[in-house]
């Protein structure tokens, strides 16, 4: 048995900059749960940030090496490409491959608008048009089952029109005890107001393994402080004695990196003649005159620092050949340094720990586990790919979606489920 966490233990959060000063809930007026969604059951969809397969055992996150007895774990789940925050947290949401959705890496470039993508940009990413494909909170909205975010990438945008019903607007000001209080709080509500999806973020793991590295001593205080505010969570919720299931994931994985002898901008690429988003696990080129692609490609293909793509180079299981790339967002040209090098175009020394790798590599694999009534017990898995998880949630809540809309399937999960 594990040692009880107190909440005003864990009240002792995570401080760090905040994107928003916003800490007040926001609620979507005048929704209601039909009366026959009341009677299906809860899920609590649980994100680690920067999350590697390897951290349970490596940095003894106690609770969630219990699954491995009490609910479902996968060795590894497979992310999407790029291995960035942003897509795979989108790709997890609509079961689409980044290609799919329109979110092609965390900063890129809109051809049709002519407008760049910024993660860090509060209005862009507040606006639904960036977002493709039907997010779980809005599929459960448009069949009238409520929905609450406590933060994911685009739940505070109108995605179709819809956000969730209950959410909060990212900041990291929040305590985790709040944050658990407000969960219980909504499982608390009258049934007609309950919501049966939510969402809820940790980003302390992606911050630490970013700054010291994955197997830094840092990274294990920030895993076992998540591992411990989730098994508060869940023994919270456990008084409620509702019909809740857990599913913890995690975007990416985490690797060390070189970041003394970084790589600037390659010789070859003329800025003149591309545009050229931040990136540091790789780049997108946007050429500003087609003509200059075939001999940019050429003269990268020369420096054996690096490997240069077009996209119909790409590999198979990226999904970013330019017959995947539904919406003209993927650069022209892409360019992946040779790890353990990062690009660096800036004067300020990057970071000790990176992801954003091609997504077979093995410090990028991510997490997934889960537990509750609806799943079986003891159960380990092989490993699958995060789109999966969307047909896995839509079943257990039983929402109706289009099979041939999303790239995930339910028969790479349905063996988990009793």
């Amino acid at each position: 048995m594990f040692k009880k966490i107190s909440l005003a233990i864990i009240a002792i959060a995570f401080v760090s900059i905040s994107w928003s000063q916003d800490t007040t809930q926001q609620i979507v007026a005048g929704r209601m749960n039909d009366k026959a969604q009341t009677k299906k059951p809860y899920v609590v969809l649980i994100s680690i940030d920067g999350y590697r397969s390897d951290f349970t055992e490596l940095h003894d996150a106690k609770f969630l090496q219990s699954i491995t007895k009490t609910g479902v774990r996968a060795t590894y789940m497979d992310p999407a490409f790029p291995t960035l925050t942003f897509p795979n947290h989108y790709s997890i949401v609509t079961g689409l491959y980044p290609s799919h959705h329109g979110l092609v890496d965390n900063t890129y470039f809109d051809k049709a608008s002519g407008e760049e993508y910024r993660m860090g940009n509060k209005k862009m990413v507040a606006d639904g048009k960036w977002y493709g494909g039907t997010p779980l909170w809005v599929l459960a909205e448009q069949q009238k089952m409520l929905s609450a975010s406590f933060y994911w990438v685009a739940s505070e945008a109108a995605i179709q029109n819809t956000r969730p019903t209950y959410y909060y607007i990212y900041n990291e000001k929040t305590a985790i005890a709040t944050r658990i209080k407000a969960v219980k709080d909504w499982l608390s509500l009258p049934e007609e107001q309950r919501p049966h999806l939510i969402t809820f973020y940790f980003p302390q793991v992606d911050h630490d393994g970013h700054e010291y590295g994955p197997i830094d001593k840092h990274t294990t205080k920030a895993v076992q402080f998540v591992d411990s505010s989730i098994n508060a969570l869940q023994t919270e919720l456990a008084s409620l004695k509702l019909p809740i299931n857990y599913i913890v994931v995690s975007d990416h994985g985490m690797v060390n990196v070189d970041n003394t002898n970084t790589m600037g901008m390659p010789a070859a690429i003329d800025t003149a003649a591309f545009r050229v988003p931040w990136g540091d696990a790789l780049i997108h080129l946007y050429a500003k005159d087609a003509n200059k692609i075939e001999s940019t490609y050429e003269a990268l293909k020369k420096d054996t620092s690096i490997t240069v793509y077009k996209l119909n180079e790409t590999p198979a299981y990226w999904h970013s050949k330019k017959s995947d790339d539904k919406y003209n967002r993927i650069g022209d040209l892409i360019v992946t340094p040779h790890l353990p090098k990062v690009f660096n175009f800036s004067k300020r020394k990057t970071t000790l720990g990176k992801h954003g790798f091609d997504n077979h590599t093995v410090e990028m694999r991510a997490y997934f586990s889960a537990w509750g009534p609806a799943f079986k017990k003891g159960l380990q898995i092989e490993h699958f790919e995060n789109v999966n998880v969307y047909p896995l949630i839509a079943h257990i809540l039983g929402l109706k979606y289009d099979e041939t809309s999303i790239d995930g399937k339910f028969e790479a999960l349905k063996k988990i489920l009793k």
